[in-house]
């Protein structure tokens, strides 16, 4: 297994999942690993549903995913609310199969967030309501004691590629669907890409060692901002369309 794909947070964004499909058709992975939150958003819950169902995907729940089949949906957020509204008994029962961890390899491992938490940023950490880059003592803390080789991970929609000495590489693929987001869970921040690209990674090993591309397509983002826009979410709109939570801003 030479050359695996990346994908994460697709959050029920459809046309940035169709561009993406085009694109993997001629790359010729191996496998393709879906780090999580798959339909969660005000966009194409079902439809997106319908496509990934279909694929021989290796699939991990994230946060959202679990929310819809275990959250109370009087408890759900806007978000995780209309996409349950919106979804059939063989959507959740897929969801519902998903594991929170796989060992991709004998040396890949891939979850949503941190081991055992899909809630926690791995590589980044809220300061002044910002998601910053973490520091390698954290991400060591976070991930345990003796964790070795390569690890997948999704959640903060970054792409990025951290290294820790010879023996831990992290990646993060990124969002597919969302770039840009605003949340209060663990108090309130943002986390913006800065651009409203569909994004995935591809990784291939050469010689015993793994280069990884942080790959970003352009798609009809603002189709994507104006379903946003009709399900009553401008929040989302301004972030499909510019990358940023606020957008713009006119002087």
């Amino acid at each position: 297994m030479n050359r695996i794909a990346l994908v994460s947070d697709i959050h029920g964004n459809l046309p940035a999942l169709e561009v993406v499909l085009a694109h993997l058709k001629r790359q010729s992975a191996d496998i393709v690993v879906n780090l999580g939150d798959h339909l969660s958003g005000p966009l194409w819950p079902a439809e997106t549903a319908d496509l990934l169902m279909k694929t021989d995907w290796l699939h991990i729940r994230g946060n959202h995913d679990r929310n819809l089949v275990e959250q109370d949906p009087a408890q759900h957020n806007l978000s995780d609310r209309y996409t349950f509204q919106h979804l059939g008994q063989d959507v959740l029962a897929w969801l519902r199969k998903m594991p929170a961890d796989l060992q991709v390899t004998d040396d890949m491992r891939a979850f949503h967030g941190i081991p055992g938490d899909d809630t926690v940023y791995l590589l980044e950490e809220i300061i002044n309501g910002r998601t910053l880059l973490s520091s390698p003592e954290r991400i060591r803390h976070l991930i345990g004691d003796g964790v070795k080789g390569v690890l997948l991970c999704g959640h903060t929609h970054k792409p990025r590629l951290v290294q820790l000495g010879e023996d831990v590489m992290i990646v993060n693929p990124g969002s597919v669907g969302l770039p840009a987001y605003e949340d209060d869970s663990m108090g309130y921040h943002i986390s913006e890409t800065g651009s409203p690209h569909a994004r995935y990674a591809l990784m291939e090993q050469i010689r015993g060692q793994w280069t990884v591309e942080m790959i970003a397509l352009p798609y009809d983002y603002e189709a994507a901002s104006r379903q946003a826009q009709k399900n009553n979410r401008p929040d989302w709109a301004v972030a499909l369309r510019s990358g940023f939570v606020r957008g713009e801003i006119s002087e």
